[in-house]
């Protein structure tokens, strides 16, 4: 059978229980009521969304009826939708639960069975495990009860008006345009011309909205990417990450002469960001981003606030925050750990560009919102006469270049990616790239057992070893930090921790 990992289910379109399907997301979601009747949730609002895949909208049908069949009173979103918003409709209501039939950026031939818990944050420990018996236990027939989309019930209906759906889209917007608002204060804005994709997911005509709602309405899209497609024609592997799958995009950012590019993933959960530069358009990496967007928080958030990013991420935000006057949380990788980072949470990001720019509305990964956080500070900065690179470089000036990279090997199955990680773990080196390093085993953290992770560290050297969660694949994470004297030798600050961070990745190559 299909196991919950990441926040619930994700697998193949197939019939059978290791592949996801109607049956598989019926059992699902009896075994998801069953625990949260045995938590006293039973009857409580759960919210069912979706996204344009194969197949979801035939899962997400199942889905709320057999919730309405065990007693819960259900709200389905109206349409595919991003999986954020669903997110944000738990928090809003207050719900128990929260089901996105989605599998974010995988291939055209998956699915997935997304859950949050209340308050809108995944799920963590031991309740995985919990569910996963208590769908084992689940038996035939399953009972169903018919869901008229907009029906709702009294209580959402008393909430949400007649068209529940629709308000909580509308909700979701409103809250989203006050983002830059809220975070920032309304300041002076140039105005931008902002380059979008939606890689053929959901996230398209909702992003546009949203930034629209915010005041920023010189939107170029991809046309070939923006509406929905389950097969996502013109990408080999609908992730922003993966090369070539924002070739579109840097192209037409290029062609109209934008400030700024977003590429959404396929549910718009994360987002990457490109910007121009002397030798044309870039992708920021996810650290770059995460960084230029917690700094934009901290700079007016109340004191003492909380920013959090994971082991594998770059230190400069742990560096930046108390300069801020913030405070810094790391945790074990996911938004599922992240969400939960600590009391005053402002802001959390992980390189795999997922940001939380609004945590009291959305208790997760928002690509949504972090562009328009994107697009708002790239606007106060062209203001100024300045752009995001001039701020990167300011952070290089203040707390050193932080020059980081992603290796990543694949490997015949996951058996061995383990395998090069217990090997490690046996004779760990005790000099990376001519540089003596010290060790840290995640696994065992201070007698408690966390992750299959190995952290390496020396003198403005780090390297994160952990196998692959999902792919059979051994993932390095680099970083090298360089001192900058002043601003005449930052160019070459630049060049010596790339020359550094070189040995890092031929190191991790050879593994």
């Amino acid at each position: 059978m299909l196991r919950f990992g990441t926040a619930g289910l994700r697998g193949p379109l197939q019939d059978g229980p290791d592949g996801m399907n109607v049956d598989t997301a019926a059992r699902a979601t009896a075994g998801l009521s069953e625990w949260l009747r045995g938590r006293c949730l039973g009857g409580g609002i759960v919210v069912v969304g979706r996204d344009a895949r194969h197949g979801s909208a035939a899962f997400a049908e199942v889905t709320a009826e057999v919730f309405a069949g065990a007693g819960f009173t259900v709200l389905m979103l109206p349409r595919p939708l991003p999986t954020p918003l669903v997110a944000f409709a738990v928090r809003e209501l207050r719900a128990v639960a929260g089901v996105q039939i989605t599998a974010s950026h995988n291939p055209a031939t998956d699915n997935g069975y997304k859950v949050f818990l209340d308050g809108g944050a995944q799920l963590i420990p031991p309740a995985d495990s919990e569910i996963e018996t208590a769908i084992d236990a689940v038996r035939v027939p399953i009972p169903r009860a018919d869901y008229v989309a907009g029906s709702g019930d009294a209580r959402v209906v008393a909430a949400l008006g007649d068209d529940p759906g629709e308000e909580i889209v509308r909700r979701y917007l409103a809250r989203a345009a006050r983002v830059p608002t809220a975070i920032g204060g309304p300041g002076d804005r140039a105005a931008i011309r902002v380059a979008l994709t939606a890689l053929h997911g959901v996230g398209g005509a909702t992003a546009v909205a949203a930034l629209a709602a915010a005041g920023f309405t010189d939107v170029h899209v991809v046309p070939e990417q923006f509406e929905p497609d389950p097969d996502f024609p013109t990408v080999a592997f609908p992730n922003p990450e993966e090369p070539g799958a924002t070739d579109l995009l840097l192209g037409l950012a290029e062609r109209v002469g934008a400030d700024v590019a977003l590429a959404l993933d396929p549910d718009a959960d994360r987002c990457a960001v490109a910007i121009p530069g002397p030798d044309g358009w870039r992708m920021l990496r996810g650290d770059e981003t995460g960084v230029l967007l917690g700094d934009c928080v901290l700079r007016t958030a109340p004191p003492g606030s909380l920013v959090a990013t994971t082991i594998v991420s770059s230190r400069l935000l742990s560096r930046l925050a108390p300069a801020r006057g913030g405070r810094y949380a790391e945790t074990l990788t996911g938004f599922k750990w992240l969400a939960r980072a600590g009391d005053g949470l402002v802001y959390a990001y992980e390189e795999a560009i997922g940001h939380c720019v609004d945590p009291g509305a959305v208790r997760d990964k928002d690509g949504i919102t972090a562009g328009v956080l994107v697009a708002d500070l790239v606007a106060r900065l062209k203001a100024e006469g300045r752009a995001l690179t001039d701020e990167l470089d300011d952070y290089a000036l203040e707390f050193g270049v932080h020059a980081g990279d992603q290796v990543s090997l694949r490997l015949a199955d996951a058996e061995a990616a383990a395998a090069v990680v217990n090997r490690l773990r046996a004779d760990p080196p005790d000099e990376i790239a001519g540089e003596p390093v010290k060790y840290i085993d995640q696994l065992l953290v201070r007698g408690r057992m966390r992750t299959d992770a190995l952290i390496f560290e020396g003198a403005g050297i780090r390297v994160v070893i952990r196998p692959s969660g999902t792919e059979p694949k051994l993932k390095c994470y680099l970083e090298v930090v360089e001192p900058v004297l002043d601003r005449s030798r930052l160019g070459a600050a630049k060049e010596v921790a790339a020359d550094r961070l070189s040995l890092l990745r031929e190191f991790c190559e050879r593994l």
